[in-house]
């Protein structure tokens, strides 16, 4: 009777993973990256959730992390607290949170906002949180799912990408390694 508890809970965690998984939704394909490591990053130019107008061009001499979620991902749901609390710290790099409203499933501009308005403020205090309508920049960062980060050196270099999920203690590790 114990074997098939654990045989049960064994296949109710394996199904949760398979469920959970935030891959590419929609029928949108990805689009191949267009920047690699090594390479300059994308100097977007975006809006946050307020209208204010947010240039990657302006962290110029700084490392910044990017991080590309939506609302609909599980995975990035339940990073958002540990990423809020990354973001309220100084590590000696910035944080920048990006949605695409109305790409790979993830809803309207106007429907993101006012779901993120309602979080917690706990949840969202210290997140940046900008819109790359229609995925523009996401295809020119080659995101193909859903967490994917991305980390800036000082010179503006794309040193890393990494796909899913990050823990803050690897991200912080990854730009002690990075200039």
């Amino acid at each position: 009777m114990k074997k098939v508890k654990w045989l049960l809970a064994g296949v109710i965690v394996l199904s949760l993973f398979v469920l959970a998984a935030c891959g590419d939704k929609g029928a949108t394909k990805a689009a191949p990256s267009s920047y690699n490591s090594g390479q300059a990053a994308p100097m977007f130019e975006l809006k946050d959730l307020k209208g204010n107008k947010v240039e990657l061009a302006s962290f110029a001499g700084e490392k910044v992390y990017v991080k590309y979620w939506a609302s609909w991902c599980s995975i990035c749901l339940a990073g958002l607290d540990e990423l809020n609390e990354l973001a309220g710290q100084d590590n000696g790099f910035k944080v920048i949170t990006i949605v695409s409203p109305n790409y790979k499933g993830e809803q309207s501009t106007k429907a993101f906002t006012e779901w993120f308005n309602g979080l917690q403020d706990e949840q969202k205090s210290n997140l940046t949180v900008l819109l790359d309508e229609d995925g523009k920049w996401a295809q020119k960062f080659g995101v193909r799912g859903y967490p994917s980060s991305y980390y800036i050196g000082s010179d503006g270099i794309l040193a890393k990408s990494v796909p899913g999920h990050n823990f803050n203690d690897a991200i912080i590790d990854n730009f002690k390694k990075i200039s």
